[in-house]
């Protein structure tokens, strides 16, 4: 037989090749703006979320939210390995120009609405958020309103005559002199604490709470909320709707078999694994690479959109690197869930998880495009925290129901990856954070300290909130906690 015949000019170029036609290519990547008038946009909106959550949903007073404030300069995000260190002198220039009358910060509380007005050179850069009651603190930036109508959303009503953890009726605990004693050096040290709640599974062992602290008021998770959508993931493979942590994330823009994003999986978004980053875009025309930890709460955008298109800077699963834009990948895709079945996806949400546990006080942050946000910026009391402690300490049953899989509280809880304290949305005490506790402690940990902590085999939960941005001394609350742990 002879051989066939070739061509006779080959194109050593091009691959004329059809292509293939299964899908439309990965989605088209997000640039994050590194310009300095984009950073300073980014200054004056998170300060407008951080008023409108104090004021309309935590309800602090107009002084003590004033008091409890930091500027806090935004930086643009960091390599793989570094993160920018936050400057104290930019810090200060900001307070300077806030005395100096530059910067102006107005409430309406007819509205609901926080303004923030910065006078830069010639130019005025306005940042706003409004908190419609059940949605948190919206950022809008520049905007004058979100982008969707955020009408009241239908929640279980709980039951507040049953005793806690079920119900909302909260017994008075007994004195628990070693306890109250750590817990007076706790709070002369930490000024920003709202309280701490130490609970077993069946009632509260220990409450206490600052001035501007109550039972009733609800406070920051910051990324404490990453467990509540780790635990949603939870809810649905014990539903059915998604199979196992290992399959590929079907999130709904990733939908192009020949992406590298095909190659995540939902187990390496919850670990923060996925390999996701950004170029990002300087002043002077360079483009990095950049993995961003707090655009979420800076930019006023579809958060799971941004999310989404990110692209995929490292092989998933081979590399740990906190960022934002997993938990909100994960959270588009509930929202996928929950709607592809023709239910409502803001009620829809909570009644997965939040109104099956009672959490009433419990309300995420929602974006301007009517997103909840899943990575942090919810809100809740912390008897309604502490529930979700209780759910772990009774391996994802509740009143008699298996909500989450069996084995699930093994999973999130104990980090898997060498080098990393990191679980799936929890971390652990494996590299002995709190020398007090045992090393198989662990805990939904939020920025400025929020904390669910968790001690399986003490049978004991801890929920505490701290003011953003102020200290507290994590010697004192380990020390609290083992006294805890001590009194049983």
């Amino acid at each position: 037989m002879s051989e066939p015949e070739l061509p006779d000019r080959v194109d050593p170029m091009f691959d004329r090749t059809p292509p293939f036609a299964a899908g439309d290519g990965p989605p088209d990547p997000v640039v994050y703006d590194g310009s300095a008038a984009a950073l300073r946009q980014r200054v004056v909106n998170f300060a407008a979320k951080r008023f409108a959550d104090m004021l309309y949903v935590s309800g602090l007073d107009r002084a003590t939210a004033e008091r409890h404030f930091r500027w806090r300069p935004v930086e643009r995000p960091g390599s793989l390995g570094a993160r920018p260190a936050p400057s104290p002198d930019a810090a200060f220039a900001l307070l300077k120009a806030q005395r100096a009358g530059r910067i102006a910060i107005a409430s309406d509380d007819a509205t609901r609405t926080v303004t923030v007005r910065w006078q830069h050179d010639s130019a005025e850069i306005t940042g706003r958020a409004v908190a419609p009651p059940g949605y948190g603190g919206i950022l809008l930036g520049p905007a004058e309103r979100p982008r969707f109508d955020p009408a009241p959303i239908a929640r279980a009503a709980g039951e507040p005559a049953r005793p806690w953890p079920v119900g909302d009726a909260v017994e008075t605990p007994r004195p628990l002199p070693a306890v109250s004693d750590a817990a007076d050096a706790l709070f002369a040290a930490s000024p920003g604490l709202y309280g701490i709640l130490i609970a077993t599974p069946e009632r509260v062992l220990f409450e206490r709470y600052s001035a501007f602290g109550a039972p009733d008021r609800a406070t920051p998770s910051w990324s404490m909320g990453k467990a509540v959508t780790c635990t949603v993931i939870g809810r649905l493979i014990q539903e059915g709707w998604l199979r196992s942590p290992y399959d590929p994330a079907r999130a709904p823009l990733w939908r192009d078999p020949r992406a590298p994003h095909q190659q995540i999986t939902l187990d390496h978004l919850l670990r923060m694994r996925s390999g996701l980053g950004m170029p990002v875009l300087h002043e002077d025309g360079r483009v990095t690479l950049g993995f961003e930890n707090s655009a979420v709460y800076h930019d006023a955008a579809d958060a799971f959109d941004f999310a989404q298109r990110q692209i995929v800077a490292t092989v998933p699963g081979s590399v740990f690197r906190y960022v934002n834009s997993g938990i909100n990948v994960l959270g588009a895709i509930i929202r996928a869930e929950i709607e592809k079945r023709g239910l409502p996806y803001h009620a829809g949400l909570y009644s997965l998880l939040a109104d099956r546990l009672g959490m009433r006080s419990f309300q995420h942050s929602a974006d301007i495009a009517g997103n909840l946000i899943a990575s942090g910026a919810a809100f809740a009391t912390l008897r309604d925290y502490a529930k979700l402690g209780v759910l772990y300490l009774r391996d994802g049953v509740w009143k008699g129901e298996r909500l989450l899989p069996a084995g699930w509280a093994d999973y999130a809880l104990r980090p898997t990856h060498s080098g990393s304290s990191y679980a799936a949305c929890f971390r652990s005490n494996a590299d002995r954070f709190f020398p007090q506790l045992p090393a198989d402690a662990a805990w939904a940990s939020g920025a400025s300290e929020q904390r669910i902590v968790i001690l399986r085999r003490q049978g004991l939960t801890a929920a505490i909130a701290n003011e953003t941005d102020h200290p507290i001394d994590h010697q004192a609350l380990g020390r609290t906690i083992a006294a805890a742990i001590d009194s049983r």
